[in-house]
């Protein structure tokens, strides 16, 4: 019998606060794109496994929910999340915006890092949007704040040093034998990340209260032989005037969401699809546990 073959292995949980890169730079690490991304604050709302693996290595990467403080149901099912990820991993890496100043979030972070006392890099994103004299600053004010394993400066947009994060990652892991196969890049269901590419592009193309009121469930995805794929899904909001906006005038909101997303979705499956978009109102769903745990967020969190 031949002996397993044991490699460097972890969990790494990647925290910040909304819009800090967490998302961005857990694609660039895969080179796919597995998580969304806007410029909307709390984009993601559930923990997204991706699974690193190269010749020496196989990292698991958690991108977790930005840090805020809950305003809702839905908000306090995010942070315990994060929460939760944090406990379980090997590594944290806490990513920071270099081009925003200090924060009472900030801080929260720094507490709640201290408390679960995980090691933890910090990542100083967007180094491309700052002098190097600012982030010599930035790493002497986090350095009085906590003791940080490491501080790793990176461009997770711009790719600027996530190999050096890497290999300096790789330091603090155990051999052990792989986890998953090696052409697995997530963990996550197929409906989940499919859920996920659509919910990103109305976030992409609305305004004002909708991005953060919106939920999308799966419906069905099935084929025939020698057809496309085809996905039904529902985009979830909490008011009528909301449905009348995600829809658009004469559908053109509704059809444009979906080309966007059947874009990303056929890259993931590697197919054509035929997706097809329906909208329903659900009110204030946000604060309802039950609703929550039938829209798809995980039942546990609740327990």
């Amino acid at each position: 019998m031949l002996p397993i073959e044991k490699v460097k292995t972890g969990f790494v949980t990647i925290i910040g606060r909304p819009n800090a890169g967490k998302s961005t730079l857990l694609n660039n690490i895969l080179k796919q794109k597995i998580a969304i991304m806007s410029d909307k604050p709390q984009t993601t709302r559930n923990i997204i496994n991706g699974v690193y693996t190269d010749e020496d290595s196989q990292i698991v990467f958690i991108d977790t929910p930005g840090i805020h403080k809950p305003r809702h149901r839905l908000g306090d099912y995010m942070m315990k999340l994060a929460n939760s990820a944090i406990k379980d991993s090997e590594i944290v890496y806490l990513i920071i915006n270099a081009n925003e100043k200090f924060g009472s979030g900030d801080q929260h972070i720094i507490n709640i890092i201290k408390e679960l006392n995980v090691p933890t890099f910090l990542l100083i994103n967007k180094i491309d949007l700052i002098s190097p004299e600012n982030i010599i600053e930035i790493i002497e004010f986090y350095r009085n704040l906590h003791d940080f394993v490491e501080i790793v400066p990176i461009s997770a947009l711009k790719s600027i040093n996530v190999d050096n994060l890497l290999k300096t990652t790789k330091k603090y892991l155990i051999p052990s034998i792989k986890m998953y196969p090696d052409d697995v890049i997530t963990d996550s269901p197929e409906y989940f990340v499919i859920s996920e590419f659509i919910r990103e592009k109305v976030l992409q193309l609305t305004e004002q209260e909708i991005p953060h009121s919106i939920a999308v469930v799966i419906d069905k995805i099935s084929k025939e032989k020698g057809k496309k794929k085809n996905i039904i899904a529902t985009i979830v909001v909490e008011r009528k005037s909301q449905k009348g906006m995600i829809i658009g005038k004469q559908g053109k909101m509704i059809k444009e969401i979906g080309i966007r997303a059947r874009k990303d979705i056929e890259i993931l499956l590697g197919e054509r699809v035929f997706l097809e978009l329906w909208v329903k109102v659900i009110d204030n769903w946000r604060s309802k546990p039950n609703l929550i745990r039938d829209l798809g967020y995980r039942d546990d969190v609740f327990d």
